[in-house]
């Protein structure tokens, strides 16, 4: 019977039959090859184990089972009186018998010096290939290896493989690769994967080894190029079968990669490329844990810019042919980080979309794409922006590729309802693209573009009209975009057909929104902003152009005349003229008319028409507005605004006519300002400065109208999203609303202070100061706040009106001579304007993140509705802008801070003394305020803790270090922060309230996390100037305290940034409420705590709810105990956790005195969270220290006790009062209690000190500690309750 032979180590043996014979093939017998050997060592140990050999290519033969085979020869060699020297001869005699090439193939018999020898044979056969009979040696050698019994030396048989790799072919390379992890020790791996690695990343050697091998083979046609990527290919499929097959390995990967460094092994640079590939590896098995592991630590390592594009773009680049492999595994990561609510790692998945759709085949493109339109029509908003933003690089990018997957975009058509109106101008720019573009690869769509757009075009609803427009004028901008002048053209770039469609389009549209003002203001905003975004074609521009000046001047412009009179609503007059030298013969813009008289042309299309007819001018004048500047400084045809001051008395159709006459002019200088803030001329400046001045003037007077029409809807201003239905203001802002539900809540407070016969005078309700606030709202206007989106937008470029400063000119007379001085300068109002709408647009561009899902119910208002055109800029380029803006904003904020510090040292320090302009303070201090808020927003930006914006965050710190020193440059980063922080301090004593105050701590937080090595010292003055503002009396410009909502808010966070930030919690707390609290009480009604000021009755409920908050969370944050921890470990513990407990109930106790409603809802809301920590977290320590500090815990375990029969009274409390909204909290809080009273006694159980412990009838008690007398007459079974009471040290 013939066995397959295996190789063994240097102990086997064999054994054959003599009676065994061969096939016959005309060679010699094995009868006759033994005997050509008669004295052969080899040939007669091999025989007599059981091994016949052959000759010729027949296999030799085995006779017995392996195991006997090996004994026997193991017998034959230890035996034999030449031990151990025979062995050598044994060795002599096997390289004797194999110099034939014919016997070698058929004796493959490896040990720990026949590996040797095999070794030294292998070069010989390596270029050979396959033989004549099939046969390859190399890989029969090879083979052998893998089954090996055992292994003398590891290192040796690994070091003697790794040469083989650096200079054999591909073919045997792979051979010897995918056979390590059969032939070496599991313990070996590691050490041979990071010389693969570094083999295979830097293949110089295998380079050079593979030249030789081409000029020796020149039959292989494989290219030099595809050797590396072969390699790497084969190191990956050995790891990815590791760790498939052996969790260890994958775990080991993960555990790794985890670690914060440059790639899983920091020697190198280039093995960050095999860190993404290993990731990938990691991610395509079939293990959850291993696909979930490999998703973490992509998303750590991209978060924390371990992980950039350029080295995605390498390891694309340099291993497409790896990385298809691993398509659906990318692929995957791709779709989980864009659909990442961490908006740093979703640019990182459109790289991954991109990269592969460059870098691989057909059919993985068309699975980008299709995942890509999945994600468009998702609905969730942020994953369709980042979707349609990155199928528009594909198309401008790769139009020739993306055209043939045209029919899979055109399928987001049908998710229209439910893409934004930004997302819609994207969609048809990339299908215009397609079907439109110069090359029109995807011309088979144009037919169905167009009848998509005069369907929509023709509809009724409103909403797909709008859909019509958008996507009608993006047509037009793919179609008439600026081309090479072709063969035929009439001056322009466009073939003749081409400018004849372009033409009929425009005209469509204009036909089909001539019937709805909405839809006409819509077009012109298109147009516009296509012309701001496009170059199109010359004609096609000039007839743009002409048209529109034309209807302009015809529709909205009157010559000026002594005649005003008409049907009017009310008087005409010429109001807001900047040219009073041109008064007679000038021109007007004629408003009131337009609103009083039916005419075809409506007034909402003003400000549209007008930035359509600016951006014409600029295009074709080079941004040169001569032509139309009259219109900055020309009047309008309003009324006298006197009626405003009789707004009460007029009807409410009057009223609503002139809340829409001020909203119109409004808008009207809104837009004049964005067409002329570029103008460098110093007239021109002054202008825009006073059309700003006009602007606040106005909302002045529109605020006391909107107080005076509720329910006013104003007109419409932005039209690129829903009616303004939905945008409305609810009334409640104007007039308080008094329902069942508030007297429902003050009679149940009243109810309480009845029955507990405390003074309702102790502490002021937050219902009644509630009340209080929103009658004071009442009377003092409408905030204009809430109609953002009746105002049109302000373009990024109007603020830089904010860095004008001193503006003057000189007036003439008619003879020429100077006649007197005029000089305008933003005042505190015009500086509160532009600085609420920069911080607006922070906060929408820079603050907001993607959506994490969409919403279940759809919001009533779109909060993208009036940032339409800031839209059109990224994130990193807004930035830009406002950091150019810094220096500006640093000279506003040092100009408010030397007004209050000028203020106080006029007035010693009196900020309400007489003679002060009150409404000039409160908008100075608005501005200081909005200042800091917007570098705050500035500075908090996501991006800047990428690298790839580094540069743009230390020009950022830059403009503040360099305020405070300017010479020093080449700074480091940690340097500039310090600075900057240092700077800001300066401005913490004239902060003129508490609202400021915190916007300046907040930002100084901010700033303290960009330098790296300072971040104690930092600590330490935050909480030293949160104190400072926590211990200062703030009071208002009229004289008055501050207090409000607003300034409870500010309070309580300004409070939970003191007490995170101190080094020591539970002092800080003790402080405040062992000291500041019996200020208090022993204080008069209305006056404060002396070492805390902002300590009142009034902010009582701010202090405790924080210092119950920030207590609850610092004993969470106690480490666990353990019984190994020694003995100082265990003090230290127990010190801490009696410190905390004292803080505890001191803060229970409070509750007796000031005993509210909403004290109550935060005493057992956190009286639960801290029992439960308590329980999990310091119980155990008192099983570990009771016999070693007995008296501690026994004083720990009685002062937890008399707070825990405190919030037993609380308990009961609440449920003879049938407070629904103390109650809640009640089952949780009696489980806790109760779980408490027997934890103590598994605690002196285990410590054999159970009788120290005894179980009494807890009486239910109210806060007073009455017994509560209803409860006499129910069975004791239902109300009794457990107590825990720990004896002396005497009694145990």
């Amino acid at each position: 019977m013939r066995k397959k032979k295996r190789s063994v180590d240097d102990d086997s043996t064999l054994d054959v039959p003599k009676s065994k014979k061969t096939k016959s093939s005309g060679r010699p017998t094995k009868s006759s090859l033994q005997d050509s050997y008669p004295d052969s060592v080899f040939v007669q140990f091999l025989k007599e184990s059981g091994v016949t050999l052959t000759a010729g290519s027949t296999a030799n033969e085995i006779a017995a089972d392996q195991v006997i085979f090996q004994k026997r020869l193991q017998q034959h060699l230890r035996k034999h009186p030449r031990f151990p020297n025979i062995i050598k001869e044994f060795i002599s005699a096997l390289e004797t018998y194999i110099e034939d090439p014919e016997r070698f193939r058929n004796c493959l018999l490896p040990c720990t010096q026949v590996i040797n020898t095999l070794f030294e044979k292998l070069p010989e056969f390596m270029l050979e290939g396959v033989s004549e009979d099939g046969l390859n040696v190399p890989r029969l050698i090879i083979n052998q290896l893998k089954w090996l019994d055992r292994i003398v030396d590891g290192k040796d048989l690994s070091s003697k493989l790794m040469q083989m790799v650096s200079v054999a072919p591909v073919e045997i390379q792979r051979d010897i690769i995918t056979s390590l992890p059969e032939i070496l020790e599991d313990s070996q791996h590691g050490d041979m994967a990071k010389e693969l690695l570094e083999q295979c990343v830097l293949p110089a050697v295998l380079q050079a080894s593979q030249s030789r091998m081409k000029s020796k083979a020149m039959s292989s046609r494989v290219p030099s190029c595809n050797n590396g990527q072969d390699s790497v290919a084969l190191v990956l499929e050995v790891i990815k079968s590791a760790i498939r097959f052996q969790k260890t390995i994958s775990e080991a990967w993960l555990k790794v990669s985890s670690y914060n460094l440059d790639g899983f092994f920091c020697f190198s640079f280039c093995l960050q490329v095999v860190d993404l590939l290993v990731l990938f590896i990691l991610h395509s098995t079939n293990a959850n844990h291993s696909r979930r592991g490999a998703e973490r630590v992509l998303k750590v390592k991209v978060r924390k810019g371990l992980i950039q594009e350029n080295l995605l773009q390498k390891t694309f680049k340099g291993h497409a042919q790896v990385m298809r492999g691993y398509f659906p595994s990318i692929l995957a990561l791709a779709q989980g980080l864009l659909r990442s609510p961490d908006c740093f790692v979703v640019p990182f998945g459109g790289h991954m979309y991109k990269q592969a759709f460059t870098a691989f085949d057909s059919y993985c493109q068309q699975e980008v794409v299709g995942s890509l339109v999945t994600h468009a029509c998702s609905g969730v908003s942020g994953e369709v922006d980042v979707a349609l933003e990155l199928l528009c690089e594909l198309v401008s990018q790769k139009p020739a590729e993306m055209s043939q997957f045209t029919v899979f975009v055109k399928g987001i058509l049908d998710y229209m309802d439910n893409l934004t109106s930004q997302q819609i101008r994207r969609l048809f720019h990339l299908l215009s693209c397609l079907a439109f573009g110069q090359e029109q690869h995807g011309g088979h769509i144009q037919d169905d573009m167009h009848i998509v757009i005069r369907k929509q075009l023709s509809s009724t609803v409103p909403k797909y009209k709008r859909i019509g427009i958008i996507g009608a004028v993006m047509m037009v901008g793919s179609m008439g975009a600026c081309r090479n002048k072709p063969d035929g053209s009439q001056g322009g770039t466009l073939p003749k057909e081409t400018h004849r469609q372009v033409m009929a389009l425009l005209e469509l549209v204009r036909s089909c929104s001539e019937s709805s003002p909405e839809a006409a203001a819509l077009y012109y905003d298109e147009l516009a902003n296509l012309l701001q975004t496009c170059k199109l074609d010359p004609l096609v521009q000039a007839w743009i152009g002409k048209s529109v000046l034309e209807d302009f001047q015809e529709d909205f412009i009157v010559d000026l005349g002594p005649d005003l009179s008409g049907p009017f609503v009310f008087p005409a007059s010429v109001m807001h003229n900047l040219d009073e030298d041109e008064s007679q013969g000038g021109i007007a813009i004629n408003l009131l008319p337009l609103m009083t008289q039916d005419q075809r042309v409506s007034p909402l299309c003003l400000s549209s028409f007008f930035r359509l007819l600016r951006l014409c001018e600029e295009v074709q004048h080079q941004g040169d507005l001569e032509e139309i500047d009259a219109l900055l400084g020309c009047p309008l045809i309003l009324t006298d605004m006197e009626v405003v001051e009789k707004v009460e008395s007029l009807s409410k159709a009057e009223r609503e006519f002139l809340c829409s006459l001020l909203f119109y002019t409004i808008n009207w200088f809104r837009e004049t300002v964005n067409a002329f803030c570029k103008q460098n001329d110093p007239e021109m400046k002054m202008k825009v400065v006073t059309r700003i001045q006009n602007i606040t003037y106005l909302q002045s007077l529109l605020q006391t109208c909107l107080a005076a029409t509720p329910g006013y809807t104003p007109p419409q201003a932005n039209f690129d999203g829903e009616s303004a239905e939905g945008m409305i203001p609810s009334s409640s802002s104007a007039l308080p609303k008094k329902g069942k539900k508030g007297k429902s809540v003050g009679d149940i407070g009243k109810l309480i202070c009845a029955i507990d016969r405390v003074s309702p005078s102790l502490f002021d309700h937050p219902e009644k100061e509630n009340e209080k606030e929103k009658e004071k709202d009442a009377k003092s206007g409408v905030s204009l706040s809430s109609y953002g989106p009746f105002f049109r937008e302000l373009d990024v470029e109007a603020l830089s009106v904010l860095q004008c400063g001193l503006l003057s000119r000189t007036l003439l007379d008619t003879e020429l001579h100077s006649k007197l001085r005029e000089e305008v300068q933003l005042g505190p109002a015009e500086l509160l304007f532009l600085l609420e709408d920069m911080w607006r647009k922070l906060d929408f561009s820079l603050a907001s993140a993607p959506a994490k899902k969409a919403p279940f119910l759809k919001s009533k208002t779109d909060k993208a509705v009036g940032f339409a055109h800031l839209q059109q800029k990224n994130a990193k380029e807004f930035a830009t802008c406002c950091i150019e803006l810094l220096p500006t904003l640093c000279t506003h904020l040092e100009n408010c801070h030397n007004h209050f510090q000028t203020l106080l040292s006029e007035h010693q320090g009196v900020v309400d003394a007489p003679g002060v302009d009150v409404k000039e303070q409160q908008l100075m201090c608005s501005a200081y305020q909005l200042l800091l808020q917007v570098l705050h927003t500035t500075f908090s930006w996501a991006g800047f803790s990428g690298l790839e914006h580094r540069a743009l965050l230390k020009s950022a710190l830059g403009v503040l270090a360099g305020r405070l020193k300017e010479d020093e440059t080449d700074l480091t980063l940690d340097q500039l922060s310090r600075h900057a922080f240092e700077y800001l301090q300066n401005f913490q004593s004239t902060v003129p309230s508490l609202n400021t105050a915190l916007c300046l701590t907040q930002l100084l937080i901010v700033l303290s996390q960009y330098g790296g090595s300072n971040h104690r010292t930092y600590r330490e003055q935050i909480t030293s100037l949160a104190r400072r503002f926590l211990c200062q009396e703030w009071v208002t410009a009229s004289g008055e305290k501050e207090r409000g909502n607003k300034y409870n808010d500010a309070l309580q966070t300004l409070l939970s940034i003191y007490l995170e930030h101190t080094d020591d919690v539970l002092k800080a707390v003790e402080e405040i409420a062992g000291e500041g609290v019996p200020e208090l009480l022993n204080a008069a009604k209305d006056a404060n705590s002396r070492s805390w000021p902002t300590l009142n009755r009034q902010t009582f409920l701010v202090y405790y709810k924080s210092m119950m908050a920030e207590l609850e969370r610092a004993v969470r944050k106690i480490p666990s105990s353990k019984q190994t921890d020694n003995q100082e470990v265990q003090s230290e513990k127990l010190l801490t956790w009696n410190l905390a407990v004292r803080d505890f109930h001191i803060l229970i106790n409070l509750v007796k005195m000031f005993d509210s409603r909403p004290v109550l809802t935060v005493c057992l809301k956190y009286g639960r969270l801290f029992l439960e920590s308590f329980l999990k977290l310091g119980m155990p320590l008192l099983d570990y220290s009771f016999k070693k500090h007995k008296e501690d815990v026994q004083s720990l375990l009685k002062t937890i006790q008399l707070s825990t029969r405190q919030l037993h009274h609380m308990c009961g409390h609440s449920k003879i009062r049938q407070d629904t909204g103390l109650t809640n909290h009640v089952p949780a809080l009696k489980k806790n209690l109760e779980q408490f009273v027997y934890r103590v006694k598994a605690m002196l159980t285990l410590n054999h000190c159970q009788e120290a412990f005894w179980l009494g009838n807890l009486k239910n008690r109210d806060l007073k500690g009455e017994e509560i007398l209803s409860q006499k007459s129910q069975a004791v079974d239902e109300e009794e309750e457990e107590s825990s009471q720990v004896q002396s040290e005497e009694e145990v």
